[in-house]
């Protein structure tokens, strides 16, 4: 099985790339792991409604491209289903079990995900119902995957 990470925008702190790092190092030993980065688009001042959805479409249509007809995806977004840290593993477990060739996680900019991408996926997870930055929640994820593949 191939994990997919796939992210809006580049990762510019060192301390959030450093952890990245550690937790791919570790999660690779076990599975193969890939961080996948489309480019974000810049964001006007005082941008409406409207731009922002412009903005989130093509983000959205950059994310689509990097998707499998046969992934199994899975959209990180606040209106998803909150998994404890057994559930979690759990779902990662039945993924590998299920004999799914690629699993891929969208983490969308700081717009969130278009409605296409939410679509496209298979589930819906949930952190938190806070907003987090999103390449912190690259940190947090991976963190998560580190503990359901190499702590069991």
């Amino acid at each position: 099985m191939i994990i997919n990470i796939l992210a809006v925008g580049n990762v510019k702190e060192n301390y959030y790339r450093d952890k990245i790092g550690e937790y791919v190092a570790e999660i690779k030993k076990k599975i193969d792991i890939r961080l996948i980065t489309v480019k974000d688009c810049p964001i006007p001042k005082g941008a409406g409604e409207r731009i922002n959805d412009k903005i989130k479409q093509q983000e959205g249509q950059d994310i689509l491209s990097h998707i499998g007809g046969r992934d199994y995806v899975v959209a990180l977004c606040i209106e998803g289903k909150a998994l404890n840290e057994g559930d979690f593993s759990s779902f990662v477990r039945m993924a590998e079990d299920k004999m799914c060739s690629t699993l891929t996680f969208v983490i969308g900019g700081s717009l969130g995900l278009h409605e296409n991408v939410i679509k496209r996926a298979d589930f819906k997870l949930s952190f938190s119902p806070m907003t987090f930055p999103h390449q912190l929640m690259r940190v947090m994820l991976l963190e998560r995957m580190k503990a359901a593949i190499c702590d069991r």
